[in-house]
C-alpha cells in the first residue's frame, strides 16, 4: 500500500514519544535537510506543521514543504539531546541549519599531568598524560562544578612550574589565594605532594561521579569538626555534603572516554528485527539511525545480528569501524577484521543500552504506524501473539472477562466485558444482578454468572468467544471451568485466571501459574480487560447503590407506595432532583395528598 507525502507524515507524526531526543527531517531524496532537538519530541516535530508558525515565518515554511520523511533517536535528557543535534549538525551539515563556523569543541575539567596537579577549565584536549572529565554542555555548568571542586577541598589555582627544584631554590612566595585560605602553599613548601593528593583524590572523585566517597570523607571531616567544638567548620562542611548530593553532571552522548567505535543493538520479533547503530567518534555520538530486518525461519540469534552489521557495512561510507559494542557475539568468521565488545559496565554498557532503548521505540514506532495505517495487519499480529503467549488452539477474536462487585454483601452485581479484536465492544457489554446467592460468595456468584451468560448464548445461538478470563486466581478458574462444563463447553472454550497480584495466568489442572513478558503485548490486553471488568463493575454497583438510597429514603415517606416511588424515580432519577421540585410539579406525578407528604418530609 503507498502513501502520499502528507499520508506519511501525518502517521509518523501520530507516533512520535514524548521524550527527549534529536529529530532529522528528510527530502525526497533521502538527504537530512534539517536537524533539531526536543524536550518532547512529539510536541515539538508537530509544532512545524502548524499552519500559523507558516504565516509568521516564510523560511519555516519553506523547510515543511521540502519534508519527506522524519527520523528521530530517542536519548535520555534534554541536555544529551543539545549534544547529539551538535554531534549531527557538525557532521550532517544540513541545508537548514545554522552550519557552526568554527569547529569548537565541547568544555572540560582537566587535571593536568604534573606536580601538584592543576584542576582547570579547558577546550583542548592534549594526550599528555592528564585526566578530562566532562564535556559540560554550557561554560556555566563547566564553572559550577570547578566551584563545587574548589570548594570542597584546596586546590591550588596559579600556574607555576612546582617542581621539587623549583620549590627548593624559594624563587617563589605565597599569593592572594593563601592568604584567603584557599591554598595550602605548596609553592613554598607548606604542603607536600601527599597531602595534596588526599585533596585532589576528592576532586577527582567528584569529577567521576563517585558522590559516596566524597560525601563518606566530608561526613568524617566534619564529625571532626564537631567533636573538636568547631562549629562553623562543621557547618561549611555540611552545605558541601549538601552542595555534592545536589551534583549531576554524568552525560551518555558524550563519553568521556576519547574513543572511535560503533555500537550495534539486536530486538527480536515477531518475524522482525530491529537494529540501532550509533557512531561515537572522540568518545561523541556522530550518527545514529534504526533499520528493521525481516526474518526468515531458522536464524539465531547471532544470524540476525551479522546481517545487521552487514547492513551496516553496506549504508555507511568507509563501513563501520574496527571496535563495534554489541549485545552478544556475532559469527566473527564473518568479520575478521573486527573487535567486538560485550559490556558489562562503564561507559560502553550505557551507550548499548541507549542503543537497545533506540530499538524498542523503533518498533514501537513501527508497531504504531502499522496499526494506522493496516488495522487488520496490526490486529492479526496481536491476535497470532496471543494465541502463541497463551498456548491457544485458535487466535481469540472475541474475549469475554468477568468480574464481581459487592461491598460487604450489599448489593452483590456482576459484569461481563466484551473484547473484539483486542479492543473493547462496549455494546455488547452486559450486567448480571446476583440473584441466587446470599452474602458475600464470590465463586457462588462467579458460577452463577458464567452459567446464565453462556446457557442463554447456547438456547439462543449466540456467538461463542474463543476465550474466557477470569478475574481472580485459581479458586475463581477452578469455579468457571466446572460450569463450562456442565454446559459441556470446556472444549469450545478456552479458559483463564487473570490474578492481580503479580499479573499471574491460571489454567484450569495447572496449579503452577504462567508469567508473561511484562512488556508483552498479551499482558497489555488481558489487563485492559480485566481493569475494564472492574470499572464497569463498579459502575454498576454505585448505580445499583445509589438507586437503592434513594428508594430508602422515599421508603420512610408515609402514604409514597412502590408504584409512586417507581415514577418519581423513572421520571426525575436522584433525590436532588426530587427535593427541587414545587408542588404542582410533584401532584403531576403522584398526586396532591402524597405531594404535601414529599414535601413535608424534605422540608423537615
Amino acid at each position: 500500500m503507498t502513501e502520499n507525502r502528507t499520508e506519511r507524515i501525518k502517521n509518523t507524526l501520530a507516533v512520535l514519544p514524548e521524550l527527549p531526543g534529536v529529530y532529522r527531517f528528510i527530502n525526497k531524496d533521502g538527504k537530512v535537510i534539517y536537524v533539531g532537538k526536543a524536550k518532547n519530541l512529539k510536541k515539538r516535530v508537530s509544532s512545524y506543521f502548524a499552519d500559523s508558525r507558516h504565516r509568521e515565518n516564510k523560511k519555516l515554511g519553506v523547510l515543511v514543504k521540502n519534508i519527506d520523511n522524519i527520523e528521530f533517536t530517542v536519548v535520555e535528557s534534554e541536555r544529551d539531546a543539545l549534544f547529539l543535534e551538535n554531534n549531527l549538525i557538525k557532521t550532517l551539515k544540513p541545508r537548514y541549519n545554522i552550519l557552526l563556523k568554527d569547529d569548537k569543541t565541547y568544555p572540560w575539567i582537566c587535571i593536568k599531568n604534573e606536580p601538584f596537579p592543576r584542576v582547570f577549565m579547558t577546550r583542548k584536549f592534549e594526550r599528555d598524560g592528564s585526566r578530562y572529565f566532562g564535556p559540560y554542555s554550557s561554560v556555566y555548568i563547566q564553572k559550577q562544578i570547578l566551584e563545587l571542586v574548589r570548594n570542597v577541598h584546596t586546590i591550588r589555582t596559579c600556574s607555576l612550574n612546582l617542581h621539587p627544584d623549583k620549590i627548593k631554590s624559594g624563587k617563589y612566595s605565597v599569593c592572594l589565594e593563601y592568604h584567603l585560605g584557599n591554598c595550602k602553599g605548596p609553592c613554598v613548601g607548606n604542603q607536600t605532594e601527599e597531602e595534596y593528593g588526599i585533596h585532589l583524590a576528592v576532586a577527582t572523585n567528584i569529577l567521576k561521579g563517585n558522590m559516596k566517597e566524597v560525601i563518606d570523607y566530608l561526613t568524617s571531616e566534619m564529625a571532626n569538626a564537631a567533636s573538636d567544638m568547631n562549629f562553623e567548620l562543621a557547618e561549611k562542611i555540611k552545605k558541601r555534603i549538601e552542595q555534592v548530593q545536589n551534583y549531576r553532571s554524568k552525560t551518555v552522548i558524550v563519553s568521556n572516554m576519547q574513543i572511535n567505535l560503533d555500537v550495534i543493538s539486536v530486538l527480536v520479533d515477531d518475524g522482525s528485527a530491529y537494529c540501532s547503530f550509533l557512531r561515537i567518534k572522540n568518545g561523541a555520538v556522530i550518527n545514529s539511525f534504526s533499520i528493521e530486518l525481516k526474518l526468515g525461519m531458522e536464524e539465531t540469534k547471532e544470524d540476525i545480528l551479522s546481517f545487521a552489521i552487514s547492513e551496516f557495512e553496506q549504508k555507511l561510507e568507509g563501513g563501520t569501524q574496527r571496535e563495534i559494542i554489541v549485545p552478544f557475539t556475532p559469527n566473527t568468521e564473518m568479520f575478521p577484521d573486527k573487535i567486538f565488545s560485550v559490556p558489562v559496565k562503564g561507559d560502553r554498557l550505557k551507550l548499548l543500552e541507549l542503543a537497545d532503548k533506540n530499538s524498542r521505540l523503533y518498533r514501537i514506532d513501527k508497531l504504531k504506524y502499522i496499526e494506522k495505517t493496516d488495522p487488520q495487519r496490526h490486529t492479526e499480529r496481536i491476535m497470532s501473539q496471543m494465541q502463541k503467549d497463551l498456548y491457544l488452539d485458535v487466535p481469540p477474536y472475541h474475549i469475554e472477562c468477568f468480574d464481581n462487585s459487592n461491598i460487604q454483601g450489599t448489593n452483590p452485581g456482576a459484569a461481563c466485558v466484551v473484547f473484539r479484536n483486542g479492543k473493547p465492544s462496549k455494546k455488547e457489554y452486559r450486567h448480571f444482578n446476583i440473584k441466587t446467592v446470599v452474602g458475600p460468595n464470590d465463586f457462588a456468584s462467579m458460577e452463577e454468572v458464567i452459567f446464565r451468560r453462556y446457557k442463554r448464548l447456547l438456547e439462543e445461538g449466540g456467538d461463542l468467544p474463543q476465550l474466557i478470563v477470569v478475574d481472580g486466581g485459581k479458586g475463581q478458574l477452578s469455579i468457571a471451568y466446572n460450569t463450562i462444563k456442565r454446559l459441556g463447553l470446556e472444549n469450545r472454550i478456552a479458559i483463564i485466571g487473570l490474578a492481580k497480584r503479580l499479573e499471574e495466568v491460571f489454567y484450569p489442572h495447572d496449579s503452577v501459574p504462567h508469567y508473561l513478558d511484562k512488556n508483552s503485548e498479551t499482558l497489555r490486553v488481558l489487563m485492559q480487560l480485566r481493569d475494564e471488568a472492574h470499572r464497569f463493575g463498579i459502575t454498576f454497583h454505585r448505580q445499583k447503590r445509589s438507586l437503592n438510597f434513594i428508594k430508602s429514603e422515599l421508603e420512610s415517606i408515609p402514604g409514597l407506595g412502590p408504584k409512586s416511588i417507581e415514577k418519581l424515580l423513572k421520571k426525575y432519577k436522584t433525590i436532588s432532583r426530587i427535593k427541587s421540585l414545587s408542588i404542582d410539579e410533584l401532584a403531576a406525578i403522584v398526586g396532591n395528598s402524597r405531594a404535601e407528604a414529599v414535601r413535608k418530609h424534605f422540608a423537615e
